[in-house]
């Protein structure tokens, strides 16, 4: 049972029309399609709603389930639409937006920090990534002045897909220490920042991203954390 992330082709769609397949055990609901995007990769799953002909039920979040299924999770335990039902999925559009610009920020933010991320976490207002940084940057006001002339830039940001092989062959890619990319499927995504000789950051990941970097609009550096011996953690804002 597998449902088709209609996110990933078009992660502005804020609403679409499924099919119920099934509900699960602990009272979530499995769609043909999702327009909600799961819980992974330090990004937040989406919430919103499912209406249908006499209901209509918020959605808490959304998680990922068995073979490739999605789970949304009720935010509370009302009426859920039969299998077989069609049900027309509205996403809480506002916070998913937000989430994309603060995950598109965070790119940059290891493009200015050129050290291997150990973790990560997206907010609707705030991000962060953990770096393996022995030394405090010298200069964390010329870190946030560098990540914001990135952003406005207004660079495209685009998808390409490799084969599982292709990324083996090139690990320079992966900037996660802590998080290795989803493999097995065959093909791995890609998230290109740029283009060309203009191209500034490129790694693998699933998650939904701005289609250009001006969306994200100015960030701050609010602070950099000692998390371990060597590891540093850099959190941003957005400014609105």
């Amino acid at each position: 049972m597998t449902t088709e992330p209609l996110f990933r082709a078009d992660p502005y769609l804020q609403e679409a029309t499924a099919r119920v397949l099934a509900h699960t055990a602990e009272g979530g609901i499995v769609m043909n399609a999702s327009v909600f995007y799961p819980t992974g990769g330090g990004q937040p799953g989406d919430s919103g709603w499912l209406v249908w002909d006499g209901g209509r039920l918020p959605v808490a979040t959304t998680v990922k389930g068995e073979g490739g299924a999605i789970v949304l999770v009720p935010a509370a335990p009302v009426q859920m639409p039969p299998v077989g039902a069609e049900v027309r999925q509205v996403l809480d559009w506002s916070r998913r937006h937000r989430h994309m610009r603060v995950h598109t920020a965070l790119h940059l933010l290891s493009v200015v920090i050129p050290l291997p991320v150990t973790g990560g976490q997206i907010g609707a207002d705030r991000g962060r990534l953990d770096f393996d940084m022995p030394d405090p940057p010298a200069d964390t006001a010329a870190l946030e002045a560098a990540l914001n002339a990135l952003i406005e830039r207004d660079l495209k940001v685009t998808e390409t897909w490799i084969t599982d092989a292709e990324l083996e062959a090139n690990p320079g890619l992966v900037k996660t220490m802590s998080v290795r990319p989803p493999a097995g499927q065959g093909r791995v995504r890609l998230v290109r920042i740029g283009q060309g000789v203009g191209q500034v950051d490129l790694q693998p990941c699933g998650g939904t991203h701005v289609a250009r970097t001006g969306e994200i609009g100015h960030v701050t550096i609010d602070k950099v954390e000692k998390k371990g011996r060597m590891n540093r953690r850099v959190s941003i804002t957005l400014a609105d």
